[in-house]
């Protein structure tokens, strides 16, 4: 399992572009990919899931994946949200 603490800076936090682009880019690797946020995991690859943690700015989230390509999924995604301007 790889897994990967990120803060993020977006002012309006992880709202629904975003989580979109994220979701996108998560479904697209064969592992298991998880958020979690305050105590709560969901499936990254679930836009009703991610939506519903309510991530705002200067937030620490978790993603973890597990699976064959795991570190290929975290470097993607984070790849993605730095694009984004979602993480630093």
């Amino acid at each position: 399992m790889v897994e990967v603490k990120v803060l993020v800076v977006d002012p309006v936090g992880l709202h629904a572009r975003p989580a979109t682009v994220a979701v996108n880019a998560a479904s697209k690797f064969k592992s298991d990919i998880k958020i979690s946020f305050k105590g709560k995991t969901v499936n990254m690859k679930s836009i009703m899931g991610v939506m519903s943690l309510g991530i705002p700015t200067q937030s620490e989230v978790v993603i973890t994946a597990e699976g064959e390509d795991a570190q290929q999924a975290i470097d993607g995604i984070q790849e993605v949200l730095r694009t984004q301007k979602v993480i630093d």
